[in-house]
């Protein structure tokens, strides 16, 4: 369990440490561009990649701590740290959404009332540009690691990584429309910022209900629930489960269940066959499964 636990905390260092490598040089490229290119939507999006830069650092920090083994103060383990991260995770993302949202609109009111929108120039589109292609192989590269390693958080950040290249497509099509089209047209700029804003807001929301659901110690889904059942009854002499509880702990099961067996077996064989039930259920749901299972003689 240990070396699994290990190879995973390992994988999503690596996959966090690249993306915030490739965060880093895009969030510095952005900013050098907006300033040059005299674009306030390049800036703007210089910001979100800062933001992902900054969840980096959080998924280092946190899977840390969830992968630390049970302790004194925490019997259940640390998996809710990981929990916690995507959480931040989603409500930076809700945070930037609604900046976005604030700021494309503003410029909107703005242009409406007469003010003339200044020009970007060709050097934040060739970053807005370079920003697409990095953030969505950077997206892609991220969600299949994060699937592999069942890491909510490395999923999670995935979604800002697509986030910021959703937000460039729209800093794209502004820039590119204020240069070729005129001045007429520069609202196109903040206009596809306020309509991308609501797909990062949408991504946030998603994000963040699990999280609650989670830390409200919301049970895990029927499905799951009768497979646990399932299992339980495939062993010989174990009946009547009852007082099943569940929750989840980061990307690990918690399960607590009561069971019936015959009242005349001795207590070493009620033992083996509850270690039995554990091996078994944590076969199915991963070596991190918690499994208290409470042995009750036949009514």
């Amino acid at each position: 369990m240990g070396d699994k636990k290990t190879v995973r905390e390992r994988g999503i260092y690596k996959v966090t440490i690249i993306g915030s490598i490739v965060n880093f040089l895009l969030l510095v490229f952005k900013f050098v561009a907006g300033f040059m290119g005299h674009s306030a939507a390049m800036l703007a999006d210089a910001v979100h990649s800062l933001s992902d830069f900054v969840t980096d650092l959080v998924v280092i920090v946190f899977v840390r701590i969830s992968n630390k083994p049970q302790d004194k103060t925490h019997d259940y383990g640390h998996g809710k740290y990981e929990t916690l991260a995507t959480a931040i995770i989603g409500l930076l993302l809700l945070v930037v959404g609604f900046g976005i949202l604030w700021n494309g609109a503003s410029s909107i009111y703005a242009f409406i009332k007469g003010q003339q929108l200044e020009e970007p120039g060709i050097v934040a589109l060739i970053a807005a540009l370079v920003s697409i292609v990095a953030k969505e192989i950077l997206y892609q590269y991220t969600v299949i690691e994060g699937k592999k390693l069942d890491s909510q958080a490395v999923i999670a950040n995935a979604w800002h990584h697509r986030s910021d290249a959703l937000s460039s497509i729209g800093t794209a099509i502004g820039i590119g429309g204020a240069i070729l089209l005129g001045e007429n047209w520069r609202v196109l700029d903040p206009v596809a910022a306020v309509i991308v804003s609501f797909f990062i807001i949408k991504v946030a929301i998603q994000l963040l209900i699990p999280c609650v659901d989670e830390l409200l110690e919301k049970s895990l889904p029927d499905e799951v629930e009768k497979e646990i059942e399932q299992a339980l009854l495939s062993f010989p002499g174990v009946s009547e489960p009852h007082h099943l509880r569940t929750r989840r702990i980061g990307s690990y099961y918690a399960i607590e269940v009561h069971v019936r067996m015959d009242g005349n077996i001795t207590l070493e064989q009620a033992h083996a066959t509850a270690t039995a039930i554990e091996h078994k259920l944590k076969d199915i749901f991963g070596e991190g499964t918690l499994i208290n299972i409470h042995v009750e003689p036949k009514k």
